[in-house]
């Protein structure tokens, strides 16, 4: 596979981004292109990483991350921002398509991310808690994530609401 390329969503990638958020749909909100569109407007950054593992170049997740002081109407942003103000970089959603997990993109996306959440001294972001997702709990802890709240959904689901002061 060839180093990963994280470079901003494009009309060519939206069909490839919608199915990878529509395939974790049950841990993510829901996403059409429409709504993409929107957030892309108030996004820090909304980027597809792209590589290229013999078959050519192709999508193989995406992320996006929204500064303190957008426009973003998301609940979860709206308590980070409650608590921080501006001071903060809020990473909403980061997914990868089932065959590329596991090899060292998660960390990729997330260096880049953490050296531009440093301008705003903190990046945030929820993780399910109940029901656990035990794998990303684990990796956000041995990032430096910290539990700073919690929120409880209509349906039972508990998230931790975690930060990282950088």
């Amino acid at each position: 596979m060839t180093a990963p390329l994280l470079r901003p969503i494009e009309p060519r990638d939206v069909p490839a981004v919608l199915a990878l958020n529509q395939a974790d749909v049950d841990v993510l909100s829901p996403l059409d292109a429409d709504r993409l569109a929107t957030i892309q407007g108030w996004a820090h950054r909304a980027d597809v990483v792209e590589v290229d593992d013999g078959e050519g170049p192709q999508v193989a997740g995406f992320v996006i991350v929204f500064d303190g002081g957008s426009a973003y109407d998301a609940e979860n942003y709206a308590w980070f921002t409650e608590r921080y103000g501006e001071e903060l970089h809020y990473l909403d959603r980061i997914v990868f398509a089932p065959r590329f997990r596991r090899r060292g993109l998660g960390g990729f996306v997330y260096d880049v991310v953490e050296r531009d959440a440093a301008a705003r001294g903190r990046l945030t972001l929820e993780v399910n808690a109940r029901p656990a997702n035990e794998p990303s709990l684990a990796f956000h802890a041995k990032r430096g994530f910290v539990e700073v709240g919690q929120r409880t959904y209509t349906d039972g689901t508990l998230v931790s609401m975690m930060a990282k002061e950088l």
